[in-house]
């Protein structure tokens, strides 16, 4: 079998992430996407050019939606010779991509790939209840007017009632942010200690947008310039006046919409290359994909529905083995600030170390100064399945423009899954 290769992160593009509602309340997927793959092919001169495939996905989509990478491969003028694949887990959608990308240039399969997401909560599929739904089928079948009047007989209009997508988990009923309220307790995760880490997060990524950082990684799209979540002028005590957001009656809520990600509408891109195909082509090698690692709890039954990353991250590291010494950067995914603080805090647990993650001695203790030193998702925002592919080009320029040698990147699910990768420094 051949030597494996080294999977070339090159860059990436996206289009600045607006809370629901606002920014692209009239766009889809199938625009934001194509806008965000359009930046890509701009930047690097991707006009015509067929790449080895592009893999993308949404967490919430349409039925039009159906052959969504393809199209927006298409929409963004990379050639027709360009085969694109859908692929879904929740908010590990883009990462998860880019790791079964990266695994088929580091076999030889392909030598390019992009790997993206784009979700939209303003556009979000609207559904009627089984009882309409039944009665158009049955319309689609009637072929008389008696019989098309006939399928409407006891027809009344609470059934035109939408049933908008449910956040809610399958099999617990709970939303994430009730989920989350669990893990927040089981772990003795205080109210001040969530809003000190959404604070630093906003703090974080508004001195990123005046460095300069997003310039050459945002491209402007519907008239949104920058993300529209980052909050420069916010405060512990504006963040202390907000109110329990998923836990209202209990009194011991400490989940709020300052310390949770707003629902978010957006899309982000990464070009993954061989070594050769890169230099070939003039392209930049920011960092190497060097590792991935996938997966899952059985949160139905007692165990965080976010935890699954500290598995996941527990495993890549083992391995690879390398211990949380041998990171400089660590890129969290900001589901909730409870979240990450749940995951730190498990890492560092001796028992949780022993019993989950069977290890005798714990991962440790990070450094909170290599945390989302450029902010993450409580400020930039979280279009589910464009997360993971923004924070990849992020952690790949970042590792570029500084003396930072390895980033670890986690990402937490719905359904009680994790996806992790290693990216390291190129030169």
């Amino acid at each position: 079998m051949a030597e494996l290769r080294k999977v070339a992160i090159v860059g990436s593009a996206r289009i600045p992430f607006a809370r629901a509602y606002t920014g692209y309340a009239e766009e889809g997927n199938l625009s934001m996407l194509g806008a965000a793959l359009g930046g890509l092919v701009d930047k690097y001169n991707l006009k015509g050019e067929a790449i080895g495939e592009m893999m993308a996905g949404a967490v919430l989509s349409h039925s039009r939606d159906f052959n969504l990478a393809r199209e927006a491969s298409l929409d963004a003028g990379l050639s027709p010779r360009t085969p694109g694949t859908n692929v879904q887990i929740a908010c590990g959608t883009s990462l998860q991509a880019a790791l079964s990308l990266g695994a088929k240039i580091a076999t030889g399969e392909i030598d390019s790939a992009i790997a993206a997401g784009s979700d939209t909560v303003s556009d979000s599929p609207v559904v009627f209840g089984d009882k309409f739904q039944h009665r158009m089928i049955e319309l689609s079948r009637a072929r008389t007017t008696g019989e098309k009047f006939k399928v409407f007989k006891g027809f009344n209009l609470g059934e035109l009632t939408p049933i908008a997508p449910s956040t809610q988990e399958p099999r617990t009923g709970l939303s994430m942010g009730q989920h989350c309220e669990l893990m927040a307790r089981q772990w003795e995760i205080s109210r001040e200690e969530q809003d000190a880490l959404a604070l630093k997060s906003h703090q974080n990524a508004a001195r990123a947008y005046d460095e300069g950082f997003h310039d050459d990684l945002i491209v402007p799209f519907a008239g949104v310039l920058k993300d529209n979540n980052v909050r420069a002028d916010t405060s512990l005590e504006k963040m202390a006046t907000m109110k329990p957001a998923f836990d209202k009656s209990s009194g011991k809520g400490t989940l709020t919409a300052a310390n949770s990600t707003p629902l978010t509408d957006g899309a982000a891109s990464v070009l993954l290359a061989s070594e050769e195909w890169a230099r070939a082509r003039g392209l930049p090698v920011l960092a190497y994909l060097t590792l991935g690692q996938v997966a899952a709890n059985d949160f139905a039954h007692g165990e965080g529905l976010l935890m699954a990353p500290t598995i996941a991250a527990s495993e890549m590291l083992r391995r690879s083995n390398l211990s949380f010494d041998d990171i400089d950067l660590f890129e969290i995914h900001e589901a909730f600030a409870a979240q990450v603080l749940a995951t730190l805090k498990a890492w560092r647990d001796p028992d949780y170390n022993r019993n989950v993650l069977g290890r005798e001695t714990p991962l440790g203790e990070i450094d909170p100064d290599k945390i989302n030193t450029k902010g993450s998702s409580l400020a930039y925002g979280h279009p589910f399945a464009a997360t993971g592919a923004r924070i990849l080009g992020l952690t790949a320029k970042l590792l570029n423009s500084t003396e930072k040698q390895r980033a670890l990147i986690s990402v937490c699910t719905a359904g009680g899954m994790g996806v992790t990768a290693l990216v390291e420094r190129a030169a």
